[in-house]
């Protein structure tokens, strides 16, 4: 059997040991700050800003004393963050008003978390040179990926600032579910980046993580203020009505018959604005040229019918492509197939043969599948980073690192998704409902682990919840240890609610990363699953593994998880919005 040291070189990224040092040092800002700010903050200066309720002053004295207030509510906000100096640091300089709210505090602090990272981005700009003298192919491949992800890094940083910027009819408060959403991918990306160069060279990887070290920790603290902002908001009783998310206009059909007749595979079909088929029959042989003619930032459902065949090519949906559907005539029928993998010289980012960008991507009835195999490590079928995305009757077929549902909001319903280790994984917020989860036979002394979940930061609103889904091998996996997942990093949350699990599953449930155990500050949870593999009586015993009551399972649905109601039910996807 293969050594736990082993089984760690198939695996991803350790989680930096600087995050290990701050979980620490968290636990106890956190403790004081539930006290502190609880009692004194909350009242007299929150309840201030968030009603505006700030008195106006007047004299040279009374002016001094309203900055040295303000001052002090910078760093109170600044307290409940992960790097409060850095906080502090940013945004007392720029205190322009005594009268500044906390949403115009959290505006300050996005913008000077996108001022930061625009100049990390001309980092990678101005030495762009490296390329030519790395040897490395994972290296230069991994320099050309971050380009790519700061600037993905960027645009959500762009929408959190457009959608609290008062030029909509929403309050900050209404927008919180979105801008907590972009500011975790955001993160994401960053930390994609700097994972990315884990095996470089240790001069360069430094420069890397040292240039991006203020981005990640000041879109960090944004996202601690505006989930701070929405736990005050509960704690003074104010109510949202809807969440912003319900407020965004879905993409139009052609009419309103139109929306209710979208589970007729046929009539999508037929309303396909583009056909692509393998014999020349159709506009084009290959999806990639097809993808040509799809408009950017469409308001409107753009539909391309892909006929049966297997199309050997590596597809990218690009950022700029909104709203975009793509079907096929079967999961089994019509099938994207690539090769690209980890040992080959491929990083994780850039190995999907499926990777898709643009928000409101729908995929159905398509087979996404990476032949690298077994043996070739890492090798990505389908990678997605489109917000509110929905996968409907989808094959998602590889050995390792099958689906990588990166950021973002996702929704898998009806899928067939197989794998070995680490098979889902990712740091998005992810709904699979109604799935087939088939763990598949790995290589000789290869555990399988089905999830890998990347939350790094307490603040984020990640994870991956698996609901109604039945799990069952895919092939004799007698000799094969197979479990429902590990611990990617120290936030890593995953949540199995009501599926049948087969006898395969081994009954600690849970693998280490590394060790014998895994940071106390994980979340795994399990909740009215059913069949042999689902006895929970000898499972780990670590403090992050949760036994939950249906309320706390309830935060883990379509509804409240990942906001899905509307657009997936616009998407005219069948779905469950709760438990």
């Amino acid at each position: 059997m293969m050594s736990m040291s082993s089984f760690r070189g198939y695996g991803k990224v350790e989680a930096a040991a600087k995050q290990a040092r701050l979980e620490a040092s968290w636990k106890t800002r956190k403790r004081v700050t539930v006290i502190s700010i609880s009692t004194i903050i909350l009242v007299c200066v929150i309840v201030a800003a968030v009603l505006g309720t700030s008195q106006s002053s007047g004299g040279n004295s009374k002016r001094v004393g309203a900055n040295s207030q303000f001052h002090s509510t910078v760093k109170a906000v600044c307290d409940i963050t992960l790097y409060p100096s850095t906080c502090f640091d940013s945004l007392a300089p720029l205190a322009k008003s005594k009268d500044m709210q906390l949403e115009e505090v959290f505006k300050l602090a996005t913008q000077v978390a996108k001022t930061e990272l625009q100049r990390a981005s001309q980092f990678f700009s101005e030495h762009s040179s490296f390329k030519g003298i790395i040897a490395d192919i994972m290296t230069e491949v991994a320099l050309e990926d971050c380009h790519q992800l700061l600037s993905l890094a960027l645009d959500h940083l762009n929408s959190t600032l457009s959608s609290s910027s008062g030029t909509t009819s929403f309050s900050l408060l209404e927008a919180a579910d979105d801008l907590k959403t972009w500011l975790c991918s955001a993160g994401t990306y960053l930390e994609t980046c700097k994972d990315g160069f884990e095996n470089a060279n240790p001069t360069l990887k430094t420069n890397i993580v040292n240039w991006l070290k203020n981005s990640t920790e000041l879109t960090s603290n944004s996202l601690a203020i505006i989930s701070w902002i929405s736990k005050v908001q509960s704690s003074l009783k104010l109510r949202r009505l809807m969440s912003f998310s319900e407020h965004h206009q879905v993409p139009e059909w052609l009419s309103p018959r139109d929306r209710q007749l979208l589970q007729s595979s046929d009539h999508l079909k037929k309303k396909a604005q583009i056909v692509v088929v393998k014999d020349g029959s159709g506009q084009y042989r290959n999806i990639t040229a097809a993808l040509k003619d799809v408009p950017d930032k469409s308001g409107k459902r753009f539909v391309i019918y892909v006929k049966e065949g297997i199309y050997y090519e590596n597809v990218r949906v690009d950022k700029t492509k909104w709203n975009f559907v793509m079907i096929g005539d079967g999961m089994n029928a019509t099938i994207v197939s690539g090769r690209l993998n980890f040992v080959d010289g491929t990083p994780t980012y850039s190995k999907a043969t499926f990777a898709v960008f643009g928000k409101g991507f729908i995929a159905r009835d398509m087979g996404f599948q990476n032949t690298a195999g077994a043996i070739k490590h890492q090798a990505v079928a389908l990678m997605s980073n489109s917000d509110q995305s929905v996968f409907y009757r989808c094959f998602i077929d590889a050995f390792q690192d099958t689906l990588y549902a990166h950021a973002n909001r996702q929704f898998y319903r009806e899928c067939n998704i197989t794998g070995t280790v680490d098979f889902i994984f990712g740091n998005s917020a992810v709904v699979l409902q109604n799935c087939n989860i088939l763990p598949r036979v790995p290589l000789p002394g290869q555990k399988n682990t089905i999830t890998a979940q990347g939350k790094f930061d307490p603040n984020q609103n990640s994870g991956i919840s698996i609901q109604n889904c039945t799990i069952s091998p895919y092939g004799d996996l007698s000799s094969v240890q197979t479990y429902l997942g590990r611990p990617w990093k120290n936030h890593s949350t995953t949540l199995y609610v009501g599926n049948l699990m087969g006898s395969f599953i081994d009954p600690s449930g849970w693998l280490p990363w590394t060790g014998t155990s895994a940071p106390d500050t994980i979340f795994y949870s399990e909740f009215q699953n059913y069949g042999p593999g689902s006895l929970t009586k000898d499972r780990v015993k670590w403090q992050g593994v949760k036994n939950i009551t249906r309320k706390q399972a309830s935060k883990f649905t379509v509804s409240s998880f990942i906001q899905g109601n509307r657009w997936i039910s616009a998407a005219g996807v069948p779905y469950k919005s709760g438990l």
